[in-house]
């Protein structure tokens, strides 16, 4: 047989909880032995990390390990025999550069995963990327956000939303995603060099959580200063307009020429999108969703998910989601945090927003998680301007009913299901803004009826996923309006570049074409691959 430098995963290898890594390494060297594969002179590492908690009584861990070098031709049955699978390799950056002239360095708008990646590419390969971010640097968004935190006093462009990292940077830094695409690797390998734990190349459901997160987008946004690139805080885009035979973007710190443009603007800049609306670009409204936060205390949801091992080394807590349907909509759970917070994601005066944070140990009392309901485009009048007045009406409702000073609105889960609204929390408590900024409120003020009457119908149905998540004394807090934009700014797909305009190009979540930190980092790089392929470096 002939044979080739190449990677054989040898997949679902179970060991219990007490089991250590070792033991799925002896178990994987069997394998080979067994089909006559000498594992002696192959490297071997961890490929995949879980946990499968079907069975309470019997939680195994369970391995994926990678085998690499000399492996010989497997037929698909020998593969099958071993339950292995022989990873292809791909030089994913294997491309000519174009040839056409940029004119003026790229210039990348938002710094959030989509904008960072997309400009790390372009700085590593000499085309000398300008970024600007409307917000201030990581020092300044944790000065701000604290401030908020603390004293009810929002800063419109320096927030949990905009600045250095854009909104995934406050988050539990969830690297998950549902996107199969190779760069998913090299982006958890980017991230691992920039300071992230080794552990999120292996582990089923990576996550960095916002204290690391932070530091290692400072890293980034310091590397491409040093390989050339301008990196500008403060920064807002406002428009661009043409000059004879040169692009020109309008800012609030001044005019900037470009030669391509990325707009990974993320998906809270409602101004920027009413600013390319007015300019003629081609946008379409998007399903959305809405809701609220539920917390739990993270003991309970481990117990529920993992009975009499629940608190095991092996086990951190317990993770899920959740979604059910409607003979007309669909309720989900999104963006869950073990052990984190619910924080103050406003970034708008007279709004109050909610979204989920944890750090890395998520070492929090609660657990929380949005539990959202889809909405139709038809259910807010069809037009991208709709879309996001539907989103400020429910954050501005939201605003008065916990009292008009950015105190969230919240309700127990008992009375909410009821129908009253009677009891202060009183077994979970809340912990937005540290819970010193609540109010008991009913969701009835701020959701229309049609989200408040699905969430209840599926509350009841994940209580019979997981026993006490409907329990009465779980905790609600609104609104959760911010789980994807509201709007898609139409490009085409071949070349990346916006619809009606020759170097425009719409990328990200922001954009309507990612949904995460990994995939809209994906998409950025995707679309740096596209300016490539057809300018070469400015120099």
């Amino acid at each position: 047989m002939s044979s080739n430098t190449r990677i054989l995963i040898l997949n679902n290898i179970k060991l219990p909880l007490n089991a250590s890594p070792k033991e799925a390494f002896s178990l994987a060297k069997a394998r080979l032995t067994s089909i006559g594969i000498s594992a002696r002179e192959l490297k071997l590492s961890i490929y995949k990390k879980s946990i499968d908690a079907r069975k309470k009584s019997d939680i195994k861990l369970v391995y994926s390990i990678s085998a690499a070098g000399e492996i010989p031709n497997l037929s698909d049955s020998m593969l099958a025999r071993i339950s292995a699978t022989l990873l292809r390799s791909e030089n994913l950056f294997d491309f000519d550069t174009g040839t056409e002239e940029l004119g003026a360095p790229p210039l990348v708008v938002g710094s959030g995963p989509c904008g960072l990646f997309a400009a790390l590419m372009l700085a590593e390969r000499g085309y000398r990327p300008i970024l600007i971010e409307r917000g201030g640097s990581i020092a300044d968004r944790r000065a701000a956000v604290d401030t908020f935190k603390r004293l009810g006093i929002l800063d419109p462009d320096t927030n949990i939303q905009f600045g250095a990292g854009g909104a995934g940077t406050f988050s539990d830094g969830k690297l998950v995603t549902r996107v199969n695409d190779p760069l998913t690797s090299y982006i958890l390998k980017k991230f691992v060099e920039f300071g992230a734990p080794e552990e999120i190349l292996y582990l089923a459901k990576p996550h960095v959580g916002t204290d690391i997160l932070s530091e290692i987008i400072d890293k980034m946004l310091k590397r491409l200063e040093e390989l050339g690139a301008q990196v500008r805080y403060n920064t807002k885009y406002l428009s661009s307009y043409k000059l004879t035979d040169k692009s020109v973007a309008r800012t609030t710190a001044g005019d900037i020429e470009y030669g391509a443009l990325i707009l990974a603007i993320g998906h809270s800049a409602r101004d920027t999108y009413e600013s390319l609306l007015s300019s003629g670009y081609a946008i379409e409204p998007k399903q959305i969703s809405v809701g609220m936060r539920i917390e739990h205390k993270a003991a309970d949801i481990d117990r529920a998910m993992f009975g009499e091992q629940a608190g095991h080394p092996s086990l951190a807590h317990a993770e899920y989601n959740l979604s059910t349907n409607t003979k007309k909509r669909g309720v989900y759970t999104f963006c869950m945090c073990p052990g984190g917070e619910v924080v103050a994601a406003a970034s708008e005066e007279g709004g109050v927003v909610v979204n989920g944070m944890s750090q890395h140990a998520r070492s929090g009392e609660n657990s929380n998680c949005a539990v959202v309901c889809s909405v139709f485009k038809e259910d807010y009048g069809a037009s991208p301007y709709r879309a996001i007045a539907f989103q400020r009406e429910i954050e501005k409702n939201a605003y008065l009913a916990g009292g008009a000073d950015y105190s969230a609105p919240v309700i127990t889960v008992g009375d909410f299901l009821s129908d009253s609204c009677k009891r202060e929390p009183y077994y979970v408590m809340p912990t937005y803004r540290d819970g010193n900024h609540v109010k008991l409120a009913s969701p009835s003020e701020y959701l229309p009826s049609f989200v408040t009457k699905e969430i209840k119908n599926a509350l009841l149905d994940f209580n019979k996923k997981i026993e006490g998540f409907a329990a009465d004394g779980a905790v609600l807090t609104g609104a959760e309006t911010r789980t994807s934009a509201p709007i898609r700014i139409l490009r085409d797909e071949s070349t990346r570049v916006a619809v009606g305009r020759n170097n425009v190009y719409p990328a990200g979540e922001g954009a309507g074409y990612a949904g995460g930190i990994t995939s809209a980092a994906i998409d950025g790089i995707r679309t740096a691959i596209a300016i490539m392929k057809r300018f070469k470096p400015n120099g």
